[in-house]
């Protein structure tokens, strides 16, 4: 009778190990592909995971395709995320620079607005979105956001570096 049962509990060990690995893969930031890999995983498993957690992988996975250049995947990827939890201002915030980057930057400036909206004190999307200003000519939006960023985050220091390449004292 034994025997059965620790076999029965060695299964469930290595089931556990190996899902915790799927977790691992999506959530590290060396390899695109190992992370795209888990995160599809997790994302495969639908409903057994809850919004949240599919809207992490969704996240994760379009960072990976950001990084491997694959822009059109990695929006596909927030889009998903977002339809999973509105609220997830991370998710807007990585959008809109993956919207930057394929030069849509009335659509960058959108989603870093949505992610303040949900997260008035996330400072990287006030940043974002006042470099994307800096980068439209609009020097004043551009002053307010990084103001807003260090005001939020008084030791960022690329907030500081764009005030001073803007003329203004940090």
């Amino acid at each position: 009778m034994r025997r059965p049962l620790v076999f029965v509990f060695a299964l469930m060990l290595l089931a556990t190990v190996a899902w915790a690995d799927r977790y691992s893969d999506c959530n590290q930031f060396a390899d695109p592909d190992r992370r795209i890999r888990g995160c599809t995983q997790v994302i495969e498993r639908g409903k057994r995971e809850s919004r949240e957690n599919r809207s992490f992988a969704y996240t994760n996975r379009g960072n990976a395709y950001d990084d491997k250049g694959e822009v059109d995947r990695a929006i596909a990827d927030y889009d998903e995320a977002i339809a999973l939890d509105p609220n997830y201002a991370f998710a807007y915030n990585n959008r809109g620079l993956t919207y930057e980057k394929k030069g849509e930057v009335d659509r960058a400036i959108a989603d870093y607005t949505k992610a303040i909206a949900i997260n008035p004190v996330y400072a990287d999307a006030y940043y974002n979105r006042g470099y994307t200003y800096e980068k439209k000519d609009d020097k004043d939006q551009a002053i307010a956001d990084f103001r807003k960023a260090l005001e939020i985050n008084p030791s960022y220091q690329k907030a500081k570096d764009n005030l001073k390449d803007l003329g203004v004292t940090p």
